[in-house]
């Protein structure tokens, strides 16, 4: 057996790399190696423990993968205690294997659909008593299967079930039978952990940041340096306390959000009904929901009855759906597939009906509990976020090492310089590590947050929400955004624009209003096919659909109890809703044809199906009828051919390249003697019968244009991703400016592979691409690429699937330049984020539906435009119901970033000019004061960095991006020239002093602090303090992506005030003040003010220095190293795709192997 395997996933089978449900968790697949404990080395760890006081279990705790070599030997996984796993991030966790007895009259009970597995699981090591082995990770459950050989998610039991299967669960399980499956799947519980005061301060002292705090503390205590030690302790233990309350309270509020038990009412195989806790459930328990609903604890398919529920918590969507019974099959059961049957958990149920006794509630087959429902892995991805590639976090780290060889040289200078002195050898050593906590100050991590949480509160004001901080400064940096169409670029609402009838013959002329439509079944198909249904009397429903209804004058009518009077009227069928004419429409035409109906079946509208139907019969059952309302390709296909009017294609072309939203009806009669509560969806939307187009009109909402506008001129992509129809989709781009008006459209259709052709690739010009004249073609093509006409692609999602499948060579290209992206699903959206990722884009995502939840967790910035729960899955959420916010998230994550680097870069500065502030007094035998570095960090560098970021964006979005690489060479180019000016400086300072006449000697006898107060230390504690200062107005950016400094008015007044401190100290310090700094009180005015003269000289190297630096002048030593590619894809592709004048090859049908493709190097 090996001792390395993996953990299987049972959704591991799937073609498409995207996530199978936008709801639930994507494909993991972790590497995992089994340890067993080896009690020696346990022993041996714990010596070394003992004599390492507790620095080996720190090490440890830093790095668990060490702890885990270090005690146990590698082993096969069958008979592992440990395991280590390696995420699909790379990441590294170690988890403990745990086991629990199974009980041995349960051997049998999990039936022939789960044996194999179940007994492979249980009988693997089978001794005196019977043993499941599992680990727990993030919240989930995986077990041992021997069969397999790895350990497998536990859903994995249940991936198999047939919607056929569950209806064999209806009749409930036995207590033992729950006992046993409760046993193998866990609680049905979404646990968050909220872990005791005491451990979470003991994690957070154990953080290297906090280590490296202490380390510096206690060193300054064996120094003497108590106050100042005294109060970074005391800033350390605030900040530490803030961040425990912090982390404590998101813990608490999100397990509130998250826990949730309840009674709920199961049926067993005895046919009784208990109530019972709902942490109990496991998957194949038979529920019963009540007529007034309830929060639904867990995911359940529907079995009987209809449930209109609310799952604004999981999509954002606060449009109530309507859930019907699953349909009874051999097929295998998706919660994916199978939506409009299937209720979430942290779903509301407002109401079931038509299931239970007395026709009220339904009836559920629960599918998956725990953190195998939605809301558990929407939480999950709340508490265990994907983590954040972002170079600037990744430079800062690397910074840090160099500071860290900046220290090292410094105590090896320390130890050189130090041990000619008359110090002691503790003293020597001592001093040397006191610099290392000079050159890499412990407040930089805490320092470059300052910025990030002013904007999030700026943020916050403006009505926009951020779950995750670190991304305020991502946003800074993305480079597309993609939004949804409907209810993001467009309003929510649609109106009715009109109705046309088609057939055989062709189409009839447009009816403005559908009750104006003669009875028939082009109104009968209006009124009936739709999901709408009742609340205490008020219809509820897809807005849509709601529109719909309203415009044909019918009114709903809903039954109620068990034995309806309505079922009679309609001919003993289970009546769902009816439907009646107005009052006035029946006297006015006196036609019989126009009478009530009843609808006694529906098939939900699916994204995946693209359509939805209802079956109808007349008063007396008479006349079944099937109606299906969808995309009009979707409908069309569906429908015998003949009934399609020939124009089909040029009128639906007409219609959406107006803007407008078009759905085509069909229908046909069904046979009476067919059982119309047991057919089928696939019997039904089949061979049906052509009706016509509904057309309803959608506008753009006014900021869109304005926003594309703004995010253009800053040379940020815009895209478009819609499940709308192509041509409107197009449409709504031109009218909000995603495609200009001298910009070209090509459509790229892909035929994907079939058993007639093979894979077939072609672009088309939009108005009179399909022409077949080469010379037209070579004229198009000369216009488009020669004559400064931009253009841009679209695509639909069948080709956008095809082409990934069938030309990979091609996508790249394609995903440079498409701008439209329709009829897309939710799977193809979330697909086409990752795509982008990549081409190196650093994407965002703005949508508010359903359809949008996975694609807004895949994007590096998701922004929801809903106020419910579930945008906690996005990291942003913005109150305002258009684009507006995208622009200004931007704007602030550009400051936020801007600023962060500002205050890394002064940081960085700051303990470069108390390092060589120390170096240089080191080295003529003296050292600083205790107050004189209180006076320093506190008051001057730690009040500037606090107030420095309060600076707001700029009201423009720049067209250049600011940088994210903390490496780059302007900023390490501008931190070397300043650190040489602040040298100079000094050693200025430092010589001036001793040239002048009445300069004393330091006392060579003695070292450090007793050799203060001195002229040497005065001198350079006076110019350091200046120094702090003057950087700080160096380093801190303002245009383009910041709003000027002097809008920062209270930086502005502190800069002034500690300036006028600084003067004041040079000047005229007054003996009290020298006394209690330890600073020589000079008596020569004009050299005092030769000291002031040198800062602002120092001054105005700095600040010329900087804007020079900003202005390119340190560009021409990349000239020295030649032109080198970018590293971001999509920049090189661009560069290519500019030099190939022939591409896209227009009206020219590409095969996989036919075909020029342009590599990457």
């Amino acid at each position: 057996m090996e001792r390395r395997g993996s953990v299987a996933d049972p959704q591991s089978g799937l073609p498409s790399p995207s996530p199978q449900d936008p709801l639930l968790s994507p494909e993991s697949h972790m590497d995992v190696q089994g340890y067993k404990w080896v009690r020696w080395r346990v022993w041996l760890c714990r010596l070394a423990a003992l004599l390492s006081l507790g620095l080996l279990l720190i090490v440890f705790h830093w790095r668990p993968r060490l702890a885990v070599l270090a005690r146990c030997c590698s082993c096969p996984l069958a008979l592992a205690d440990i395991l280590l796993l390696k995420d699909s991030f790379g990441q590294q966790h170690v988890v403990e294997v745990l086991t629990e007895e199974i009980e041995e009259g349960s051997l049998d009970l999990m039936g022939d659909l789960e044996e194999t597995e179940w007994k492979d699981t249980v009988q693997l090591y089978k001794e005196e008593k019977t043993l499941l082995r599992y680990y727990l990770f993030e919240g989930l459950r995986y077990i041992w299967l021997d069969r397999k050989g790895a350990f497998c998610r536990v859903s994995v039991l249940n991936e198999d079930w047939t919607c056929k299967d569950l209806y064999g669960f209806q009749k409930g399980l036995s207590h033992l039978e729950q006992s046993f499956r409760r046993c193998m799947f866990g609680p049905n519980l979404i646990d968050v952990p909220v872990k005791p005061y005491m451990k979470l301060l003991f994690e957070e002292v154990l953080n290297p940041f906090y280590v490296f705090q202490l380390f510096s503390i206690t060193l300054w205590l064996i120094d003497n340096y108590c106050i100042y030690a005294i109060c970074i302790f005391l800033i350390s233990l605030l900040s530490i306390s803030i961040s425990l309350y912090e982390i404590r309270k998101q813990s608490v509020t999100l397990r509130n959000m998250a826990r949730f038990v309840t009674n709920v009412t199961v049926r067993r195989k005895s046919g009784a009904e208990e109530s019972v806790s709902s942490e109990e459930l496991v998957p194949g328990d038979c529920l019963i929901i009540p007529q007034e609903g309830l929060l639904l604890p867990c995911d359940a398919a529907l079995l009987a009855g209809e449930c209109l529920v609310n799952e604004s918590m999981l999509t954002g969507e606060s449009v109530p759906v309507l859930k019907t019974p699953l349909p009874a099959g051999d097929g295998q059961y998706s919660s994916e597939t199978e939506r409009r049957h299937t209720v979430f958990c942290g779903t509301q149920l407002i109401q079931a009906k038509g299931g239970g006794p007395g026709g009220r509630g339904a009836v559920a087959v629960v599918t998956s509990t725990g953190f195998f429902t939605a809301k558990g892995n929407l939480v999950s991805s709340i508490l265990y976020p994907q983590p954040t590639n972002f170079r600037f976090y990744q430079d800062a780290v690397k910074f840090l090492l160099i500071l860290g060889f900046v220290a090292l040289f410094g105590t090896i200078y320390s130890l050189v310089v130090l041990q000619k002195t008359s110090a002691t050898w503790f003293e020597v050593i001592i001093r040397s590590l006191d610099i290392v906590t000079i050159a890499v100050p412990p407040a930089l991590p805490a320092a470059i947050t300052t910025g990030t949480i002013y904007a999030q509160h700026r943020l916050k004001r403006r009505g926009v929400f951020c779950i995750s901080p670190p991304r305020i400064n991502i946003c800074g940096k993305v480079s597309l955004f993609c939004f949804d169409k409907t209810g993001t670029l467009t309003e929510e609402g649609l109106d009715v624009w009109g109705v046309v009838e088609g057939g055989p013959a062709g189409f009839s002329e447009l009816v403005p209003e559908p009750r104006l439509l003669p009875p028939g079944n082009m109104l009968s198909g209006l009124a009936c096919c739709h999901t709408v249904t009742l609340l205490r009397g008020q219809p509820l429903g897809d807005p849509l659909e709601l529109k719909m209804v309203e415009s044909t004058g019918w009114t709903l009518e809903e039954p109620e109890g068990d034995e309806s009077p309505l079922d009679a009227e309609f001919g003993g069928h289970k009546v769902l809703a009816v439907m009646r004419p107005p009052t006035q429409q029946l006297h006015a035409r006196g036609n019989s044809t126009c009478e009530a109906v009843a609808i006694v079946q529906r098939f939900p509208f699916s994204s995946a199906l693209q359509r939805m139907s209802t079956v109808t019969v007349a008063p007396g059952g008479r006349s079944p009828l099937a109606f299906i309302k969808g995309s009009p390709e979707m409908v069309a296909s569906l429908c015998r051919a003949e009934t399609v009017p020939t124009k089909f294609s040029n009128k639906l072309c007409n219609f959406s390249s107006e803007g407008l939203r078009v759905l085509a009806l069909a229908y046909k009669p069904l046979d009476v003697n067919t059982d119309l509560s047991t057919i089928e969806r696939g019997e039904v939307e089949r061979d049906m019968q052509f009706l016509g187009f509904l057309i309803m009109k959608n506008l753009v909402k006014p900021e869109s244009p304005e926003v594309i506008n703004i995010l253009r001129l800053a040379n940020l992509r815009s895209i478009m991703v819609t499940g709308d129809n192509i041509l409107t989709a197009v449409n709504v781009a031109k009218c909000c400016g995603m495609v200009g008006s001298d910009e070209k459209v090509i459509f790229v259709n892909v035929v994907p592979h079939s058993t007639q052709s093979m894979p077939m690739l072609k672009f088309n010009l939009e108005n009179g691409g399909a022409t077949a004249n080469q010379n037209s073609v070579e004229v198009i093509t000369q216009g488009l690429y020669q004559g400064g006409f931009g253009y841009h692609l679209a695509i639909s999602g069948k080709s956008f699937a095809a082409l990934c499948d069938h030309f990979p060579e091609y996508l790249p290209k394609v995903l440079l330049r498409a701008t439209v992206f329709a009829r897309m699903t939710p799977d193809q959206k979330t697909q086409l984020v990752k795509e982008l990722q990549k081409l190196n884009y650093l994407v965002g995502m703005c949508g508010d539906g359903a359809n949008d939840c996975g694609a807004l967790r895949a994007a590096d910035i998701g922004v929801s435009l809903s106020e419910a729960e579930a945008s906690v899955a996005s990291p942003f959420t913005s109150k305002t119901k258009n684009i507006s916010c995208v622009p200004l998230l931007i704007r602030e994550g550009r400051c936020s970033l801007v600023t962060s680097f500002s205050l890394f870069r002064y940081m960085a500065v700051y303990s470069l000019i108390q390092f060589c502030s120390v170096l240089i007094l080191y080295t003529v035998k003296t050292s600083m004061a205790d107050l004189q570095f209180l006076f320093c960090d506190i008051f001057v560098v730690t009040v500037l960095a606090l107030v420095m970021g309060k600076g707001g964006p700029s009201e423009e979005l720049h067209p250049r991006r600011p940088p994210a690489s903390l490496l780059g060479l302007p900023v390490l180019g501008s931190l070397f020239i300043h650190s040489c000016t602040i040298v100079m400086g000094q050693l200025a300072a430092l010589f001036i002093t001793a040239s002048q006449d009445w300069y004393v000697p330091l006392n060579s006898t003695v070292f450090g602090t007793e050799n203060l107060p001195n002229m040497e230390d005065t001198s350079v504690f006076a110019l350091s303090g200046f120094q702090y200062i003057i950087m700080a107005v160096v380093v801190t950016k303002g245009y383009p992506h910041k709003r000027p400094l002097y809008h920062n008015v209270l930086f502005l007044c502190i800069l002034f005030i500690l300036f006028g401190l600084m003067t004041w100290l040079v000047v005229y310090p007054g003996t009290f003040v020298c006394e209690k700094l330890e600073l020589y009180d000079f008596t020569d005015m004009d050299f005092k003010l030769l000291l002031v003269a040198v800062a602002a000289l120092n001054f105005l190297i700095c600040f010329v220095a900087e804007v020079l630096i900003d202005l390119g002048l340190l560009n021409c030593l990349r000239l020295l190293r030649g032109k080198r590619q970018s590293k971001k894809q999509y920049k090189r592709l661009n560069v290519l795709l500019s030099n190939s004048p022939s591409w896209p090859p227009l009206n020219q049908a590409l095969s996989p192997s036919n075909h020029t493709v342009i590599y990457l190097s």
